[in-house]
């Protein structure tokens, strides 16, 4: 009876560990996790880790050329990309200052995606998706690879912008891909500022996702994830923006949230219909709506406009207040100025975090908006990664790679500052066991030894 009972757990171990049986919930399939959440509980992280001596780092590997793909993983496989240059050689420039012209730079590059084993470091296999001189340049602190990967667990899909869209098995075979032209990602104002593409696809039950905002022809898209074939395609009158869009249900319909300046809002996956809209916040939207509560909140930050909202799902047809600040029927609560330029929010428990660029951190009360507080993180005015979470635990990097933990609280609570020793722009990947920080020239693993 014991042995039976002993094989009957083992198998049911076995079952749990199939790739049919892997919890999405518990991956980490695109950016910032499961539906952009940033939150991974009960990963068992380690307290505290030094790269330098290499205490509670399980490896560290040398990254070629240069990328701001945030790791992407399902199971022991992890994912980035990189565009690889001998002569794109200048780095990312940190710090905050105003001219926002591109890198002056025509070399011909190579992207490449890479499949690493997260417990190991060690790459599994590596590809070459596109040869080429970039048709968009890149800002100073940008890259030729900045949208990370998506995956379902068969299949990870790569989107370099007007390099094309890319799908491969987990194998590394091409199973699919597509040129989608020139995706013209440049300030509206003066498209001489080329920035580069950075919006990252995500996939739903099956459906991968685009969203392109770019000078012409913006548009919304969902592809067949196994064939490529394309569902529908919607436009969209748009400035260039660089969000990466998300999925919530309204209790009927799965609806695709998206952020944007004159259009904020839903749309039914299955059709690719409007559901609801609203215009008005920066007029150069990156954050990525976060899902939560039965609201969709979103922030963004340039120009003359830096609101937080917050807007029950149930919305429906055009929910522009009539004056900022303004609430309606489908917005519970917003703050007109305090949304941040770059950072996606952290809805962690009942607190939704905001970091900004010269590191304040505030703490709302995530059912009502009420400021918990307002704290500032180190002496620099540079962060641009989003924050991540676990078990309790906020982990926000500045550009320096000054790794900064706090506690999930209503009271500013510091835990921990760690050098990463290397220049950060990229919003930490979380796994059971271990945290993975993307830095200019490496990828870290860290975890408990």
């Amino acid at each position: 009876m014991r042995f039976k009972l002993f094989i009957l757990t083992v198998f049911a171990l076995y079952s749990a560990l199939l790739p049919g049986q892997i919890k999405p919930e518990r991956q980490w399939p695109g950016y910032r996790g499961y539906l952009s959440s940033g939150v991974l509980d009960n990963a068992d992280l380690p307290v505290s880790f030094d790269i330098q001596k290499m205490i509670n780092v399980k490896w560290k590997t040398e990254i070629p050329g240069l990328g701001l793909s945030s790791p992407v993983i399902w199971g022991d496989k992890l994912f980035i990309t990189t565009a690889v240059s001998k002569s794109d050689n200048q780095g990312i420039k940190t710090g905050i200052y105003g001219d926002g012209m591109p890198v002056p730079d025509s070399s011909i590059h190579d992207w490449k995606i890479l499949c690493i084993n997260k417990n190991s470091g060690k790459t599994l296999w590596e590809r070459t998706a596109f040869t080429g001189i970039p048709k968009i340049r890149r800002h100073p602190k940008s890259t030729h690879a900045n949208a990370s990967m998506a995956t379902d667990g068969k299949y990870a899909v790569a989107f370099f912008g007007s390099e094309g869209l890319y799908c491969y098995d987990f194998d590394g075979n091409l199973i699919w891909k597509k040129n989608l032209g020139l995706l013209k990602s440049v300030a509206f104002d003066y498209p001489a500022a080329e920035w580069e593409f950075a919006s990252s696809p995500i996939i739903y039950n099956g459906v991968l996702i685009i969203q392109c905002d770019v000078l012409e022809n913006s548009f919304l898209a969902a592809y067949d994830l196994k064939s490529g074939k394309e569902l529908w395609k919607t436009k969209r009158d748009e400035y260039p923006g660089w969000c990466t869009p998300n999925i919530y249900n309204n209790g009927t319909k799965t609806i695709i949230a998206v952020n944007g300046f004159k259009h904020r809002g839903g749309y039914d996956i299955e059709t690719g219909k409007e559901v609801w809209r609203m215009s008005g916040g920066g007029d150069v939207p990156i954050p990525t709506p976060v899902i939560g509560k039965d609201l969709i909140y979103f922030n963004s930050a340039h120009g003359s406009s830096s609101p937080i909202y917050a807007i029950k799902t149930n919305a429906s047809g055009d929910i522009t207040p009539k004056a900022p600040g303004e609430l309606n029927e489908f917005i519970k609560w917003s703050i007109p100025r305090g949304g941040s330029y770059i950072h996606t929010l952290l809805l962690y428990k009942d607190h939704l975090y905001n970091v900004n660029w010269n590191g304040s951190v505030v703490c709302y009360d995530a059912t009502n908006g009420k400021v918990l507080y307002n704290a500032k993180l180190g002496n620099t005015q540079s962060f641009i990664a989003s924050p991540v979470a676990s078990d309790g635990k906020i982990y926000i990097v500045d550009e320096h790679g000054m790794v900064y933990i706090i506690g999930d609280g209503n009271t500013f609570n510091k835990i921990a500052e760690i050098p990463l020793n290397d220049i950060c722009l990229t919003a930490p990947s979380i796994t059971d066991g271990m945290i993975f920080f993307r830095t200019q020239k490496y990828l870290i693993g860290v975890g408990k030894k």
